[in-house]
């Protein structure tokens, strides 16, 4: 009798055993049949626009973290959103949210965390490349500037576009459309590139520092960084900004007319006290 009862019971785990797999296996068939094929596409596209620069083209990483893994929470879906969301105070990971200044909306984040999470379910679909960047003019060198702008254009279509815009004005990262405030503005804009600004989402970009660049597309990248205030009208470093010129006479007008006023001014107090 003992040993019926123990085979019965034996037969009784692996019955329930057996439904509980089968019930999860129907369950991770009906996941994958009720995929939102269309959602995938649309968070794959916007995380090749704004995401793969920094955490590279299939999430392993790159200047930002590694997004190809599992996440270790309860809901991985409002870990990852937040994140997008808010950024990491601190770290080279801003706010994308319009609500906190940065360019996607609600539904663009909800896109690009049903992608990001679609690694932890045997890994995201391959994207299409977008296309290729207009070519740029072709610009002369800066004197006195190492580097080739016309190669530095093409490293920031392909690494700075994202954060700092087409024409450099700005986007979730600084303008740079602008004068650098230096006796070398070269050896700035080239220490930014390489050591990044700690405490701010302006990671480090040289190879000596754990990025992707070498010395020379970094002296290429700063060239054409500062083609970009001579692009918007604003002078090159060393050069003076002209004063625009007084025309004649108009100094002498202002005393005068300042004269009169004041002699008016007197004449009519005086009248008032008779």
């Amino acid at each position: 009798m003992p040993c019926i009862k123990r085979s019965a019971w034996f037969l009784a785990v692996l019955f329930i055993l057996g439904a509980v797999s089968l019930y999860f296996s129907a369950f991770l068939v009906r996941a994958q049949e009720e995929i939102d094929q269309e959602k995938l596409d649309r968070g794959a596209r916007l995380y090749q626009e704004n995401c793969a620069v920094c955490h590279g083209p299939d999430g392993e990483g790159r200047v930002g973290a590694t997004l190809a893994r599992n996440w270790p929470s309860i809901r991985p879906d409002l870990t990852v959103q937040n994140t997008i969301e808010n950024g990491i105070p601190g770290t080279a990971m801003p706010p994308w949210s319009q609500a906190n200044g940065g360019p996607l909306s609600e539904d663009q984040i909800d896109d690009l965390v049903y992608f990001i999470l679609s690694w932890q379910t045997g890994g995201a679909p391959a994207v299409e490349a977008g296309p290729s960047p207009t070519r740029r003019p072709t610009l002369e060198p800066i004197p006195e500037v190492s580097g080739d702008p016309n190669n530095g254009a093409v490293l920031y279509d392909a690494n700075c576009v994202v954060c700092h815009g087409v024409n450099g004005e700005g986007r979730i990262g600084a303008t740079l459309e602008r004068n650098w405030p230096s006796i070398r503005p070269d050896l700035s804009v080239r220490n930014v590139i390489m050591n990044g600004v700690a405490g701010s989402p302006m990671p480090a970009w040289s190879q000596a520092n754990g990025g992707p660049l070498t010395d020379q597309e970094i002296d290429d990248l700063t060239a054409f960084i500062l083609t970009l205030e001579a692009a918007n009208g604003a002078p090159q470093s060393g050069e003076q900004q002209t004063a625009l010129p007084v025309q004649p006479g108009v100094s002498w007008a202002i005393w005068v007319g300042a004269l009169i006023l004041v002699i008016l001014v007197g004449v009519l107090f005086s009248s008032r006290n008779r």
